[in-house]
């Protein structure tokens, strides 16, 4: 049997996941039990195409409730306030990057579940993530990635 490992989530992200199953198993689940039902209702000439993507409908949503359920049982909070106190980059901890031509870039390390660059929040699994991990300000880091190494150098750390 596969160990799972644990699942590092953010407070915020914890309360996230739990709203979401809460939504899933609630609301979500009467609707497409609705939409089942609606669809048996049709004839049949209607209800194959209807009925199937109901039912495709309930399968995915079934996975998703799932998945959640077993990120609930292994989530392990992250102590951000410890990470934000440390000069050191770990989990949690949020990171200004700036590269050779002078951008800088704001990331907080996450664990992968709730891991959404366009938010700013990158995994501590991501070749970012990995390179930044342990790290102090004024460090340089050379992030190894499939277009290529790219320097940086932090320049904060909280």
């Amino acid at each position: 049997m596969v160990e799972e490992t644990a699942v590092l989530l953010t407070r915020e992200g914890l309360e996230r996941l739990k709203a979401e199953l809460k939504e899933l198993r609630t609301v979500r689940r009467a609707e497409v039990a609705a939409a089942i039902r609606e669809a048996q209702e049709l004839g049949p000439d209607q209800q194959d195409g209807q009925y199937e993507d109901a039912k495709n409908q309930q399968a995915f949503l079934e996975g998703r409730i799932s998945e959640i359920e077993r990120m609930l049982e292994r989530a392990v909070v992250i102590d951000e306030e410890a990470a934000h106190k440390s000069k050191e980059v770990r989990v949690g901890s949020t990171v200004t990057l700036k590269t050779k031509d002078g951008k800088s870039r704001k990331f907080q390390l996450v664990g992968p579940a709730e891991a959404n660059p366009s938010e700013g929040r990158i995994s501590h699994e991501s070749p970012v993530g990995r390179a930044l991990l342990g790290k102090k300000r004024g460090e340089k880091v050379v992030v190894r990635a499939p277009g290529g190494d790219t320097e940086m150098t932090i320049t904060t750390v909280s």
